[in-house]
């Protein structure tokens, strides 16, 4: 193999392991999401990991974070829960980080 085509495999095998990661870390942040939303709609135990998971899920529905900002403003909707989209998108940015964190230390 020539160097180029080494490099050109390592480039490869990075963005890879960067989409994996990328993957891990929005399915993180959307698992604490879940439990962070859960709570405020007064669920506990069980059912809150239950509905962390249907976050996680509705993540599949299309790119972007759009279905699962959807996903939770109705579940607080439903319930009466005053927050905001704006509100919503700031905890989302508050968690990835911590998300990230977790991840690496994985």
């Amino acid at each position: 193999m020539t160097t180029f085509q080494d490099r050109e495999r390592d480039f490869e095998k990075r963005f890879q392991h960067d989409e994996e990661l990328r993957f891990k870390a929005n399915a993180r942040r959307n698992k604490m999401l879940g439990l962070w939303a859960a709570e405020k709609l007064g669920m506990s135990g069980a059912e809150a990991e239950a509905y962390a998971k249907e976050v996680v899920m509705s993540d599949f529905e299309e790119p972007g974070d759009d279905d699962v900002l959807r996903k939770v403003l109705s579940d607080f909707e439903a319930k009466g829960v005053d927050m905001g989209a704006a509100r919503l998108r700031h905890e989302m940015d508050r968690l990835m980080p911590l998300a990230k964190q977790e991840i690496m230390n994985d």
